[in-house]
């Protein structure tokens, strides 16, 4: 999970700060020097950390905390005020170019994700309703071209290639292209290297200036920490970037990236990756982030998360059926929708609270594969009507899953227990309309 063990740290020198019934002036400064060791073990740049304590201790040695009834809420409102403030206030979203297409062009080392970003953007802008169309201006990597192709065909967005040639060149034929074939936006995969050098930087300055992008997106591997910062600072002194994308966020990240590449190159965190998938991208809260870090959870992420994963209408319909009607492939549909909500323990790690507690907890997220294959494993009867599973029956699903029995029948127990209680909230939310309509 992102952040885990600056999470970790930073909840424990916050909670012996907080858990005194009286806040001292004292007690502020001792327990921010265990949040600057924290900050500076996660590589957050050392200016920056150096300013933020500065911040939060004179704001929490103000006579309204120290004298306020409850300082542990006042404490911890203004470490998530400057931690947010840290990484940029609000979300800093996508501008759009006049004329079209409107074009985006990824810059960044070799090795940070930039081909599977573009793909990612491309993928996010799509269902936004987009046409988009990718550029594949990286002609020295191995396999960069067909790389983007692939990304391209997986989320069903053409790739306009030219060889090896000048990429300024296939960079100007693309944005011909995307006109000719309605596409209203571009994303320029541009070459990568190990390090930085002067050819590579006249390069990207050549495309700049032939196609002027909308925006060029400084794409940067999250868990380099701090490394991340100095070279997202070159490339913005060179090119000019108006925005960052980190990726891997999912990773073991330390967070040095994250809390510090606002606050030294000056440009917004715009996009995270937050997974494998090419739909695991999500546009950067700094406020939300805050929260995860600090455990205080991220729902409004979860409830767009959400959104976005279970089909409309769904709920309602299961509601209707009512609990005696839900079937297996109901059950089967619900679990398939939670899958495409991400890993349980990412879900669980949103969840106020219940972040830090799953520091050592060790959560299977292929927990719903053995349940979905023995579900398969029914007939289409079967799924409808459980109650004809006799053992003969279950011996032949457990078999066909590659499961046991007691496997087959714990996953009836876990149904009928789900019918029981569909039943109960229905009968309850009856009941309930039936009093509103009594005249006292």
């Amino acid at each position: 999970m992102a952040f885990e063990g600056l999470s970790q740290k930073l909840s424990g020198a916050l909670s012996r700060l907080t858990g005194r019934g009286k806040l001292t002036e004292q007690a502020v400064k001792e327990g921010m020097r265990e949040v600057r060791v924290a900050l500076l073990e996660a590589d957050v740049n050392y200016l920056v950390v150096k300013n933020f304590c500065k911040k939060v201790t004179e704001r929490c040695v103000g006579q309204q905390v120290l004298d306020s009834l409850s300082p542990s809420q006042q404490v911890i409102k203004i470490v998530n005020e400057e931690m947010t403030a840290l990484m940029g206030t609000e979300n800093a979203r996508l501008t759009w170019s006049s004329s079209v297409p409107t074009i985006y062009m990824l810059c960044g080392l070799q090795g940070a994700g930039k081909t599977t970003m573009a793909g990612k953007l491309a993928n996010y802008l799509q269902k936004q309703g987009k046409k988009p169309l990718l550029a594949a201006c990286d002609i020295y990597r191995p396999a960069a071209i067909k790389q983007l192709q692939v990304v391209g065909q997986q989320v069903n967005v053409p790739v306009y290639e030219h060889g090896t040639q000048d990429p300024v060149k296939t960079a100007r034929e693309a944005i011909e292209h995307a006109r000719s074939y309605g596409r209203d936006v571009l994303i320029i995969d541009t070459a990568g290297r190990l390090h930085i050098d002067t050819e590579l930087m006249e390069e990207l300055r050549r495309i700049k200036a032939d196609v002027k992008p909308q925006e060029i997106l400084f794409v940067v591997d999250s868990m380099t920490g701090q490394d991340a910062v100095n070279v997202a600072k070159t490339f913005n002194d060179e090119l000019g970037v108006d925005g960052v994308i980190l990726t891997k966020l999912d990773g073991d990240t330390r967070g040095g990236a994250a809390l510090s590449i606002k606050a030294v190159v000056g440009k917004p965190i715009k996009f995270s990756g937050t997974g494998e998938k090419l739909s695991d991208i999500e546009p950067f809260y700094p406020d939300r982030m805050a929260s995860r870090i600090l455990g205080m959870g991220d729902v409004m992420t979860l409830i767009e998360k959400a959104q976005e994963a279970f089909e409309p209408g769904d709920a309602e319909r299961i509601a209707k059926k009512g609990g005696q009607e839900l079937t297996l492939d109901d059950f089967l549909g619900q679990m398939q929708q939670m899958k495409k909500m991400g890993g349980i323990q990412s879900l669980l790690g949103m969840l106020p609270g219940v972040g830090n507690k799953l520091q050592d907890v060790e959560i299977d997220d292929n927990a719903m594969k053995k349940p979905e294959a023995i579900i398969r494993s029914m007939t289409p009867r079967e799924r409808r009507n459980p109650g004809i599973l006799n053992a003969s029956r279950r011996k032949r699903i457990a078999a066909g899953s590659g499961t046991t029995v007691q496997d087959v029948n714990a996953l009836i127990r876990q149904f009928d227990q789900a019918k029981s209680m569909m039943k109960q909230m229905m009968g309850s939310r009856r009941g309930k309309k039936g009093r509103m309509r009594m005249p006292f």
